[in-house]
């Protein structure tokens, strides 16, 4: 009886601690990757302007798709650790809820992307990436710092920026790399900052139960 009880209390702490797991915020992007792929940006933009590749849509579409890998890898492989590997998540899958929010806008991105593709219209696809990913981080609101939702906001006008420009080419690589250059540095620092917040916070809240454990 008594250890059906202790049962019963464990199996409460653990739905209270997932509780609270829960409504913070997410934890699951790294600062760091994103600093990563803004300088990924960087460098394809570089590499793109460079005497090595030829002034072609499809020449600079391959670049960005090699960029883009090298993003998904950098931001999602720590995701997938932080889910594998961090004590605090226990591999609960509602604890990554937060990161299937921004699928919808990206989705759609991928959508137009190949939409403009096909029919030629190279021109519009840097604003469409911006808006898109944008919205993505519009889209955090709720489960990420309110800086994130802020640089979501820029990507959204530099966007709109580059739609509406009508002298952009997609073969001048500059704008696209120095908007996620920003962009993603910005983000980066915002996740940085609060990881440090959070850890500050962990700590002395865990000191606070030593000394607690200590008086009684």
């Amino acid at each position: 009886m008594i250890a059906h009880h202790v049962h019963d209390a464990l199996a409460q702490v653990r739905r209270l601690q997932d509780l609270i797991l829960e409504k913070r915020m997410f934890q699951g992007y790294s600062g760091r990757a994103r600093v990563l792929s803004g300088a990924t940006a960087l460098a394809a933009a570089a590499f793109l302007d460079s005497a090595w590749v030829p002034r072609t849509e499809l020449a600079h579409l391959a670049g960005w798709a090699l960029a883009l890998t090298a993003a998904l890898l950098l931001n999602y492989g720590a995701l997938a650790w932080w889910f594998l590997f961090d004590p605090t998540v226990r591999r609960n899958p509602r604890l990554i809820k937060p990161a299937i929010d921004a699928v919808p806008a990206l989705l759609v991105g991928a959508v137009l992307s190949v939409a403009l593709i096909v029919g030629g219209q190279y021109r519009l696809l840097f604003g469409v990436w911006m808006s898109l990913y944008g919205l993505a981080q519009v889209a955090y609101r709720q489960s990420l710092p309110p800086g994130i939702y802020r640089v979501g906001l820029l990507y959204m006008l530099c966007g709109a920026a580059c739609l509406l420009a009508p002298h952009l080419t997609f073969t001048n690589p500059w704008p696209m790399g120095l908007t996620f250059l920003f962009g993603e540095v910005a983000g980066g620092y915002v996740l940085l900052s609060e990881s440090r917040g959070s850890g500050d916070g962990a700590r002395e809240e865990a000191e606070g139960e030593r000394v607690e454990g200590e008086n009684q």
